[in-house]
Order: C-alpha cells, then sequence, then structure tokens
C-alpha cells in the first residue's frame, strides 16, 4: 500500500513584524538577528485568533487549491501543535467542527517535529484500515508563550499554520521511510511550562519559552544529519535521488550546517525561516508547501522532511511526491495561492 500527500494548504497571520521593530524594546539589531539566525521577519496572530483559527485557514487555503470535495472521505483530524485552544484536544475539535466532519480528532503535542509525526501517525490510521484518508495540520501561536523581553528567545519565534490530506497514491508514490527518537534528558535546553513547575531532573520553568541556544544548535545539526542518513539508508535510495531537503525552519545556520555535512548543493534545500521565524509544528509543513508555490516539487521527486524539537526530540520521513489534486481529481505539482 502507498501513501503520500495529495492536498496542502497554508496561512500566515497578516501581521508582519519585522525586525527593526524588534529594536525599538530590545538590545539587538537587524543585522545581528539576521548574522546569527537568518530571520528577517515574523507573522504573529491578531488578537483572539487561535490556534484553531489558524489551522481553519490553512485547510481553507488547501479547499481553494484543490477543490471544495478534497475533505470527503477524511475519517481522522491530527492538529500537531504546542499551543492548543485548550486541554483535551479542543483544537482538532473546532477544525472537525467548522468544517462540517464527523470524523475522530485529536491534538497531537510533540514540540516543532509534530507534524512529521503526525504524518506518520496519518500511514498507520490508513494501514490499519481505520481510515481512507488523513487531515495533519500544525498550527501555532507561539507569539502567546515568548518571553518579548528575552532578546535569545523572542527574535526566533512567529505564528502561522499548514495543513495536509494524506491518503492512498499511486504505487511506487508516497512516503518510503520514517525515523525518530527523543533524547529525554535534554529537555532542559528548550521547554515551556503547561502544568508542572519543573521538569523530571529538577529544572525550573517558567510559563515561556526556555532555551539554551548553544545546546540546541549542537543537538538540532547533530540531530538533522543523523536522521535524514538513516531515513535514507531505510529508504534504499542514493542521496544523489534526493531533489530536496525540507528541515524545520528554526535557524538558517542550522540548515547551513547541516547541508555542509550533508554535502547538498544549496538548491536542495528549502529555506524559508527569514520570511516566517520558527513556528514550530507549522514549520515543515509551510516550508513544503512554499516550495510547491515556487514550482521546485515535481511528480517523482525524492523530498526529506526533516524536524527537530523540543523533548528534545527529532522526526525525518522521505517520501516521492505523487503531486497535488485539482478538484477534477488530477495530480500537478504547482498550485496557485
Amino acid at each position: 500500500m502507498s501513501i503520500g500527500i495529495t492536498a496542502l494548504g497554508a496561512y500566515l497571520p497578516a501581521r508582519a513584524l519585522h525586525n527593526t521593530e524588534l529594536e525599538q524594546h530590545l538590545d539587538t539589531n537587524h543585522d545581528w538577528i539576521v548574522q546569527r539566525t537568518g530571520i528577517h521577519q515574523r507573522h504573529l496572530a491578531a488578537e483572539g485568533q487561535s490556534s484553531s483559527a489558524l489551522a481553519i485557514q490553512a485547510v481553507a487555503d488547501l479547499l481553494r487549491r484543490c477543490g471544495e470535495r478534497t475533505l470527503e472521505g477524511v475519517g481522522m483530524v491530527i492538529v500537531a501543535t504546542g499551543t492548543p485552544d485548550e486541554q483535551g484536544g479542543g483544537t482538532a475539535l473546532a477544525v472537525s467542527r467548522h468544517f462540517g466532519l464527523s470524523a475522530g480528532a485529536f491534538d497531537l503535542s510533540a514540540a516543532c517535529s509534530g507534524w512529521v509525526y503526525g504524518l506518520s501517525v496519518a500511514q498507520g490510521y490508513i494501514r490499519a484500515g481505520i481510515c481512507q484518508k488523513v487531515l495533519v495540520i500544525g498550527a501555532e501561536v507561539f507569539s502567546r508563550i515568548v518571553d518579548w523581553q528575552d532578546r535569545t528567545s523572542a527574535i526566533l519565534f512567529g505564528d502561522g499554520a499548514s495543513a495536509a490530506v494524506v491518503e492512498r497514491v499511486g504505487e511506487g508514490f508516497g512516503f518510503l521511510a520514517s525515523t525518530r527518537g527523543t533524547d529525554g534528558l535534554g529537555g532542559k535546553f528548550l521547554h515551556a511550562s503547561a502544568l508542572a513547575s519543573c521538569l523530571p531532573d529538577g529544572t525550573l520553568m517558567r510559563d515561556k519559552i526556555t532555551m539554551d541556544g548553544k545546546e540546541v544548535y549542537k543537538f538540532a545539526v547533530r540531530t538533522i544529519v543523523a536522521s535524514a542518513r538513516e531515513t535514507v539508508r531505510q529508504a534504499g535510495v542514493s542521496w544523489d535521488d534526493i531533489a530536496l531537503l525540507v528541515p524545520h525552519q528554526a535557524n538558517a545556520r542550522i540548515i547551513e550546517a547541516a547541508r555542509e555535512q550533508l554535502g547538498l548543493a544549496r538548491e536542495k534545500v528549502v529555506v524559508t525561516v527569514d520570511q516566517h521565524a520558527n513556528t514550530s509544528a507549522a514549520s515543515v509543513g509551510l516550508a513544503l508547501t512554499n516550495a510547491l508555490d515556487a514550482g521546485r516539487l515535481h511528480r517523482g521527486d525524492h523530498v526529506l522532511l526533516v524536524s527537530f524539537g523540543a523533548g528534545l526530540n527529532w522526526a525525518a520521513t522521505l517520501l516521492r511526491w505523487s503531486g497535488v489534486l485539482e478538484s477534477s481529481g488530477t495530480p500537478r505539482t504547482l498550485q496557485a495561492i
């Protein structure tokens, strides 16, 4: 059974916050931020705009691209988010309710790796015969949990959402291999409190994002390289076959260091962090949609998705791109917004 992505959608809030605006209240400047992160701007949700609101907009974009019947047959809605509307899966339920779906729905919490984890979970539901189609969304309003007085973290994050339909595709296309893992001892390097006041090792937590940039950088480069290599090995393809690497968009320096170690040409790597910043679970889906819109995805391409996040965790998957669908049901590789 071949399973892949047949529809994509994305959404960024209208408000774009440029680095120069951060100069007004942080001890930083545009050039310093670009040099250290590659980020020029990030998008911020409007007041009252929740993760489910962003997710709904991403799904609406998916429907505009691929037709109003794209959600027919969806049996499960998964929303990967670290900033849920409420405890108890309410983000996915809100999406399902908005589009009149009777599907099952739940939130998935795996930090920045959440969307890639969600793709694997979707495959499991389909292979088990539980669902024919799964809607996988990454949606974040990280601006609500960023300490805007902390220049080490405030400059890094933005809000956004991405959506994909996962279902059966033609033989030889779709997902070929996936890897994932965790390093629970690294949780102290990147975290934000929910209900607990401290981590199991006694590290005190705040309700705002707290990170050790140097440790996260080392972890990120190491895990991108290792998980990418292992996924390609499991898939049994050559590195020469890889058309695109779509990494989690956390920091341009991380992406560049990993690219160099993997020996990939720059034109094979998707980089959107300059315009979106780190949108956590929405990041990889937003970057993949960006590649689609830029005409960089072609039917038959081998595309490697790699993510890492708080926990610490990581996930990667390799797929052979089958194209997304128009309302007529015919595959194509470029859709206009």
